[in-house]
């Protein structure tokens, strides 16, 4: 019985040609536009290399002064961070970095632009690099302003063609510096570890820096439990409201929050105490149940018309007995059946869209690694969908007499 369906579901594919690739094209092109995002979002906020530990980790990016005639937002300011760390007893780590910043180089007459960031010694013990060559530059490096560099692997083939890179000098920026890791190439997208060369902050030019309460730095701060996260929010609350404004502006503004909280806040340009994470949340479910409930109409209108197209054979179907739950089956089969091929198609072209996003190389570095279960999760909200747009049309036309289905007349 299960083989006979499954034959004649493939005969009514090739013979109604237009109505199953439009239904393959709609299952297809839903699964991979749906992997790709998720690919996005996994790439952007899941707990991948050198960021481990997020379940237990806050960031604060987000940073605002206001008055009656001035505001400025953007980054946190160095001045503030720094009064951090030491005084939050749940914290069992802080670091302070700075944002990626475009330097220049020339390299046998070559220019070079690099993303470098300035950091203190803490980043590689909050982060987890894997080190291809030496390892991070120490507390003493950060103290003494030693004039070091870790590196990724495109810096390295960049400026010396390859390994080995220890203990060689670059020039990054008009400064001079001598290479003491190599680290594996960080995407750009993850915003905290993301680099090409990594120096001590103590190597900025002038001290400038130590005076802005909104400037170019950013901080993670490492929690002892996930549990210990609400205090320390609470305790960085605290170190805002004590921070001293200077003139014209009266307030200031920061956080400690998760990923999403943070990149909601600098999207909408928030300074709600609020976590305004919930906003994007509800964006993406916005966006994820429209995008899906529109593959789910245009399914259900193809399916009506595939079904009023095929009114003669249920009536002949019908007139030699079949009864009506097996006419049911067989439409539902061949939609569970369709929605399959549709998400093996969907399948090969989330691999080719995602491979190809790799190597167009618009996003530097940028790693997409197939995700099983979310693709597993769209697959079975596609069946689902096409069930859902098969069944009830499916049991309308089961339930004409044979005379009028003939006729294609509906009761």
């Amino acid at each position: 019985m299960a083989l006979s369906t499954l034959k004649l579901a493939f005969k009514v594919f090739l013979r109604r040609k237009f109505f199953t690739f439009i239904s393959l094209f709609g299952i297809s092109v839903t699964l991979v536009v749906l992997m790709v995002a998720a690919a996005m979002l996994e790439h952007v906020f899941g707990p991948l290399p050198p960021e481990t530990k997020l379940d237990r980790s806050l960031g604060i990016a987000y940073a605002a002064t206001t008055g009656e005639h001035w505001n400025r937002n953007g980054f946190p300011g160095y001045k503030f961070l720094s009064t951090l760390p030491g005084t939050i007893p749940e914290a069992e780590r802080i670091t302070i970095y700075s944002t990626p910043q475009t330097a220049v180089s020339y390299v046998e007459g070559r220019r070079v632009s690099s993303f470098l960031k300035r950091t203190d010694a803490e980043f590689w013990r909050v982060l987890d690099f894997r080190f291809v060559e030496g390892g991070p530059f120490t507390d003493d490096d950060a103290r003494n302003a030693s004039p070091v560099a870790v590196i990724n692997e495109t810096t390295r083939k960049r400026f010396f063609g390859g390994p080995p890179a220890l203990g060689k000098t670059l020039e990054v920026d008009g400064q001079r510096f001598r290479v003491v890791g190599v680290v594996p190439d960080v995407p750009l997208l993850r915003i905290v570890p993301f680099a090409d060369v990594w120096v001590p902050i103590s190597t900025t030019k002038t001290d400038s820096y130590k005076s802005e309460l909104v400037g170019d730095f950013m901080a993670t701060i490492l929690a002892r439990s996930p549990k210990d996260l609400p205090r320390i929010r609470a305790a960085v609350d605290e170190r805002v409201a004590a921070v001293e404004v200077p003139k014209p502006y009266t307030t200031f503004f920061s956080a400690a929050e998760s990923k999403i909280d943070t990149f909601a806040r600098l999207l909408f340009d928030s300074y709600d105490p609020k976590p305004p994470g919930y906003r994007v949340r509800l964006l993406l479910a916005g966006f994820a149940l429209l995008f899906m409930l529109l593959p789910t109409l245009n399914l259900v209108n193809v399916n009506v018309s595939r079904i009023l197209e095929r009114a003669p054979e249920i009536g002949v179907r019908k007139a030699f007995g079949a009864s009506s739950r097996a006419l049911v089956a067989q439409f539902v089969a061949e939609n569970v059946i369709l929605c399959l091929v549709g998400g093996v198609v969907g399948f090969l072209g989330s691999l080719a869209a995602l491979s190809a996003i790799e190597r167009s190389g618009l996003i530097p570095y940028a790693r997409f690694p197939f995700n099983v279960r979310v693709f597993l999760w769209g697959l079975g909200l596609t069946v689902f969908f096409g069930l859902f747009s098969g069944v009830y049309p499916a049991w309308r036309m089961s339930r004409l007499h044979p005379v009028d289905a003939l006729s294609r007349r509906s009761r």
